[in-house]
């Protein structure tokens, strides 16, 4: 990997870095480097104008770097109060040091409860910070409970209160923050499930820490670096068979709209020619909106000659026509995308799950949670309470390249690699985004993307044009798939 990708550690690798550090470089005083600037931070939140702050001091290291923000805070003439929700003795010895410094100035008191009618310009959250692994007690559900009724901007240190930094699970209750600044290097929950809900801003300070240099990244954060290469400029002696052909197959009755969305998005996306397969017996002979599809029964599709990417799945109905359908699809020798219905045949059909695993070429899954719930023989809330696990799980299952949809889509190869793109927002919350994003990455595919450069520079650039739309007022609310596939095209033609 480039240094311009960012790496994202599990809580347990954060403190596994952070033994190493600390080892090699014993003067790093990681402790007030991050409560110096998370400091700053709030300084920047406050204005010039001072204000009341309430720093939130929680029972682990996370409390010592509140204690370190309010001691700066504090020597800048901010009046600050300080709820320490822990017990000194028991702190680790970074926090009691830095409590101890705190406790040196003249004037510093520590609260146990909230104050009275209390009113305040910021809080600090320093409460819990990666370490959180199990629900919240009464006492921090009412606390949180407090601090939002106060209205005021709330500064998360390293993770927000109440969020697993590992999975982005709410638990039990969780503080919303306007701003979150992590330390060393990011974490999964913020970019994933609930976090992005609950993180507000994010800035990360890396503290001085080249965290690669002292423990191997866990994953990776999607990002414009890994849009590099995965299509080459084109050359001017070309033609359309030189960008391949994709075939797109599904379309039952009253649903063939999902199929020709995705080969709009591969016609846009820059394959050299495109196929619609449809199972409607009575099915158009061309797309008007877009004639250069050309329209094809499902099982002609399907035999028409490479180089060719195969998607199956948008519009297919999971009848009886649809299993033997995908019966055949799985015997391609092209690459294979397997999407919405078809991912629910797959998840019915345990001889067609071991066909899959004979493939040669490449197979792509792209479930959303409650197919991947599907695939897993588990419950929707069981894939969500952990996205990274259970995307790995379907790339180990099925041997395929796996993204798993939804705030902060989780992508998986089989060779146990995982990413988290950070792109998209709720405009993509609408019917027909998935199609898109099935015939993107068919029309990558096609173009000779590998597997991985197919799967994650499609992921960042779908996010990313809804990001651009909304960026000009187009949506969120009421975007469409259709106006996506435009947006498209003009990315790919930037990057």
């Amino acid at each position: 990997m480039t240094r311009d990708v960012q790496p994202l550690y599990f809580a347990r690798s954060i403190q596994t870095l952070e033994a190493a550090a600390r080892a090699a470089f014993p003067q790093l005083e990681l402790m007030e480097r991050a409560g110096l600037a998370a400091a700053q931070r709030a300084r920047e939140m406050l204005g010039a104008n001072g204000g009341a702050v309430l720093v939130l001091a929680g029972p682990g290291n996370n409390g010592g770097d509140a204690f370190v923000v309010a001691r700066y805070l504090r020597g800048w003439f901010y009046r600050v109060d300080v709820v320490f929700t822990g017990e000194a003795t028991r702190l680790p010895v970074d926090a009691q040091k830095a409590l101890h410094a705190l406790q040196q100035q003249r004037g510093a008191v520590l609260l146990q409860d909230m104050p009275a009618q209390p009113q305040y310009d910021l809080v600090v959250d320093g409460l819990f910070g990666t370490g959180l692994s199990r629900a919240l007690d009464a006492r921090y559900l009412n606390l949180i409970a407090q601090v939002e009724t106060l209205g005021a901007p709330v500064l998360a240190l390293d993770v927000p209160s109440g969020i697993n930094a590992d999975t982005g699970q709410v638990m039990g209750s969780a503080l919303r923050a306007q701003h979150t600044i992590s330390f060393i290097a990011l974490k999964p929950g913020l970019l994933t499930l609930d976090g992005p809900d609950y993180r507000g801003e994010l800035t990360l300070d890396t503290l001085g820490i080249e965290a690669q240099q002292f423990a191997r990244a866990d994953g990776y954060a999607i990002s414009a670096a890994h849009l590099r290469g995965a299509l080459p400029p084109r050359l001017k002696n070309s033609h359309k068979g030189t960008f391949g052909s994709v075939a797109v197959i599904g379309g039952s009755k009253g649903m063939m709209g999902a199929t020709l969305l995705a080969g709009r998005a591969a016609l846009h996306g820059g394959a050299g020619r495109v196929y619609i397969g449809l199972l409607a017996p009575l099915r158009p002979a061309v797309d008007f909106v877009q004639p250069e599809l050309m329209l094809r029964s499902a099982e002609e599709a399907l035999r028409i000659p490479g180089p060719l990417c195969v998607v199956i799945g948008p519009g297919m109905g999971t009848g009886e026509d649809a299993h033997e359908l995908m019966r055949n699809a799985a015997l391609v020798e092209y690459p294979l995308i397997i999407d919405a219905d078809a991912l629910n045949v797959i998840a019915q059909d345990s001889s067609l799950q071991r066909t899959l695993l004979t493939r040669r070429a490449a197979t792509l899954l792209t479930p959303h949670p409650a197919e991947a719930a599907r695939l897993l023989g588990i419950d929707n809330a069981a894939v969500q309470s952990n996205r990274v696990d259970s995307a790995q799980r379907i790339a180990s299952r099925f041997r395929a390249h796996v993204v798993l949809k939804g705030v902060g889509s989780v992508c998986a190869t089989p060779d146990g690699k995982w990413f988290i793109n950070a792109s998209g927002n709720p405009g993509l919350a609408s019917a027909g985004m998935g199609d898109v994003l099935a015939g993107l990455l068919g029309a990558l595919l096609a173009q000779g993307a590998e597997p991985e450069q197919a799967l994650l520079a499609g992921v960042h650039l779908h996010g990313l044009a809804a990001d651009m739309l909304v960026g000009r007022d187009v949506g969120p609310r009421g975007l469409t798939a259709s106006e996506l596939i435009l947006e498209l095209r003009q990315l790919i033609n930037i990057h």
